[in-house]
């Protein structure tokens, strides 16, 4: 089986002057559920090559057993570091797409029309689409073959206001994750700040924060499995 994950190009946490990009935790967690369970994984890009990773992931207290196994995986490494443009990809080519979070995919991945139009696709024909944390946000332009909003009336999770007020960026943001996704018409869920949850409607999966990244990432595992 082949899954594409697909991570941000942005790196300006809008106009503070400091870097984001996408989250550490985010990406390894998921990759290595998907690694160790076999599935042939791409990764693309708006830009390709190398991502920006969010420095703020990359401090001692972010860091969790997949990040740490990341840093020792020079196969891993060597992957992240060539991203595949977005632009070269095709969803035929996939079973499953998933979208890592970090505040990055708010400023490019939430209105690239590339990505958009693979996960048009890919929710079409009836693949497993996932996103966390902040990643959900790229869902907020998206519709169903009808035209009506992808999220309208399922069930979905990620970054909650709360959380975003807790790290100081509610100003920061080009948008907020819980009140794209209510206004797309998603039925909006959470468990308490911080915590552990991932949502399941359909072939849709969303994850709340990066606690929550494995967990969705399983549940993509348990839709390809069925």
């Amino acid at each position: 089986m082949n899954i594409l994950m697909v991570l941000t190009s942005h790196d300006q946490l809008g106009n503070t002057g400091k870097k984001t990009g996408f989250w550490l935790e985010e990406f390894a967690a998921p990759y290595y559920v998907f690694h160790d369970a076999g599935l042939n994984i791409t990764l693309a890009s708006p830009k390709g090559g190398q991502p920006p990773l969010d420095p703020v992931s990359d401090a001692p207290d972010a860091q969790t057993k997949d990040t740490e196994r990341f840093r020792a995986d020079t196969d891993a490494q060597r992957l992240l570091a060539n991203t595949r443009k977005l632009s070269d990809i095709s969803a035929d080519d996939f079973d499953a797409v998933f979208y890592p979070g970090g505040h990055g995919p708010l400023w490019d991945l939430a209105q690239d029309a590339h990505s958009i139009a693979l996960i048009e696709t890919c929710w079409a024909a009836g693949k497993p689409v996932g996103a966390v944390c902040h990643a959900p946000g790229v869902l907020r332009l998206v519709h169903q073959p009808d035209g009506t909003p992808l999220v309208q009336g399922k069930r979905v999770t990620g970054f909650t206001n709360s959380e975003e007020e807790a790290v100081g960026l509610t100003k920061v943001v080009p948008f907020l994750v819980e009140n794209a996704l209510k206004q797309a018409g998603g039925l909006f869920e959470s468990t308490d700040d911080w915590g552990v949850y991932s949502v399941v409607d359909g072939h849709l999966v969303t994850g709340q924060n990066p606690a929550s990244s494995a967990a969705a990432a399983q549940d993509i595992l348990k839709l390809l499995k069925h």
